[in-house]
């Protein structure tokens, strides 16, 4: 008669049964492992641990407050702003306006207020007080640790400013720094030179073209693909953070390096 060998875990007294959660991480480590001997080529090694979700925080910066949406509170702002645009060039690229009225704006808002991919925030500008446009996050993934900044849109007293582009600075540090995500993407129609100049210069890069990716508005649109990752975020940022110095600024308020210059000098160093 032949005695069966027990696993040494065998002779252990009885121990409760393991959870799913735990069983499924034991087989997530043995498929790393697996992959480490295999004789083909695989990705670097990455910390599984998952981003952290959005949440209702205010960003602060110095010419700018990037805040949760509150439809109530920067409804009126907003609406200015929306109505102060172009209604027929203004929207064009983006999934929503213009409103026929007030109305339909404020339940547009009231309805986007209450989601949570897209992730709506307002921009303020420090110096007048206003809610001046909007940008979200959205096509948000914590397994994976990406998220994607869209949605913007600014009326034309907060284009081209130094608000602006504060904003989209504390909204990539936001999600680098304190929510910790590794790849932050930037998506637009492919024939919206603007967004694709607006990508460049803050530092995305761009990585092709989708095409017959979605239908927009009833027609066609073919998406363009630009991504920022969490190792060159250091640079982004220290690059960001000398185009906003004050002394980057001249006494007419004209910057005296470009944000493409400074990330270039910051690159070299």
């Amino acid at each position: 008669m032949h005695r069966r060998v027990c696993p040494d875990r065998c002779s252990t007294p009885a121990l409760a049964p393991r959870s799913r959660d735990t069983a499924a991480q034991r087989f997530s480590h043995v498929i790393v492992e697996m992959q480490d001997l295999t004789p083909q080529q695989v990705g670097e090694p990455v910390d599984t641990a998952p981003a952290a979700l959005p949440q209702r925080v205010p960003l602060t910066g110095r010419y700018v407050e990037v805040l949760p949406l509150d439809a109530l509170a920067h409804g009126d702002d907003l609406y200015a702003a929306a109505t102060a645009a172009d209604p027929i060039t203004h929207w064009t690229y983006l999934s929503f306006g213009p409103w026929p009225d007030r109305a339909a704006f404020d339940a547009w808002l009231k309805t986007y207020q209450a989601s949570r991919d897209p992730f709506p925030f307002v921009l303020k500008e420090t110096s007048s007080a206003r809610a001046l446009g909007m940008a979200s996050y959205m096509r948000i993934e914590p397994q994976h640790r990406v998220i994607e900044i869209g949605s913007i849109w600014y009326s034309p007293a907060l284009q081209r400013s130094r608000a602006a582009t504060e904003a989209m600075y504390l909204l990539a540090r936001h999600a680098f720094d304190t929510l910790h995500y590794r790849r932050y993407e930037w998506k637009c129609n492919s024939f919206n030179e603007p967004s694709r100049r607006a990508a460049l210069r803050l530092g995305f890069t761009y990585e092709g073209l989708f095409r017959q990716h979605m239908i927009s508005r009833g027609r066609n649109r073919d998406t363009a693909w630009f991504s920022m990752l969490d190792g060159e975020w250091p640079n982004r940022k220290q690059a960001f953070e000398r185009w906003l110095a004050p002394e980057n600024f001249d006494a007419a308020g004209q910057q005296r390096k470009s944000l493409p210059e400074l990330r270039r000098e910051t690159e070299n160093r």
